[in-house]
């Protein structure tokens, strides 16, 4: 008979295959194996965020994602601590199981950064120059600019000049580096990653203990 069997997850398979075949050897097979570790990465790194995100995102002001969060982080800790059970958390604050599992997991409350996704405009071509002037002179003034990229072309308007700077584009174009990514990274081979990458994957894990032992072990 069969000496060893592959199959999922699921307890009624495991039940079926003991019964037919008690001395076979039960294994998991490769697709289930990577989809269980990468949803484990994932939730390490989602449950330290608040160590390393802060080290390596641009700060950026909360919105009303982050405060609910923040929030539900609270209201999550404040029964654990009176010695409420995860389940009845969740029956409680009537959220899935799942959800305050996670909340617990946190040692402090953070929402998941989102990089926005601007599209393109007529300033894009004159962010080199922007971010020169700013450097040089931090107050100058946006009419100015304005002019400065006149000269240079620019056919947009002085109000989509202004929207541009206030949002931070011309400063920089760096990604906010979200759990997803930071766990792609730890899973990805490091031969199949980009010198970028790699650069920041060892800025991600040095900034944390945590992801830097979940570095060393996967």
């Amino acid at each position: 008979g069969a000496e060893y069997v592959c199959r999922d997850g699921s307890g009624s398979y495991g039940e079926a295959i003991r019964q037919a075949l008690p001395e076979a050897v039960q294994v998991s097979d490769r697709w289930h194996l990577w989809s269980n570790l990468c949803g484990k990465v994932l939730a390490e790194v989602r449950s330290h965020a608040a160590c390393w995100a802060t080290a390596v995102n641009p700060a950026r002001p909360g919105g009303v994602r982050e405060q609910t969060t923040r929030e539900r982080w609270q209201q999550v800790h404040n029964l654990l601590d009176q010695g409420v059970g995860l389940l009845e958390c969740a029956r409680r604050l009537d959220v899935a199981l799942n959800t305050v599992k996670r909340y617990a997991r946190m040692k402090e409350p953070t929402g998941d950064r989102r990089a926005p996704r601007y599209k393109p405009t007529l300033v894009d071509p004159y962010r080199d120059h922007l971010r020169t002037r700013r450097a040089e002179d931090p107050a100058v003034p946006v009419l100015q600019l304005f002019r400065d990229i006149k000269e240079l072309g620019y056919t947009g308007s002085l109000n989509l000049l202004y929207r541009y700077i206030t949002q931070g584009r011309a400063e920089g174009d760096k990604p906010v580096t979200t759990p997803q990514r930071f766990a792609r990274l730890l899973l990805t081979r490091p031969e199949n990653l980009r010198d970028k990458d790699t650069a920041l994957l060892r800025e991600l894990t040095e900034a944390c203990p945590e992801m830097t032992e979940l570095a060393r072990v996967t």
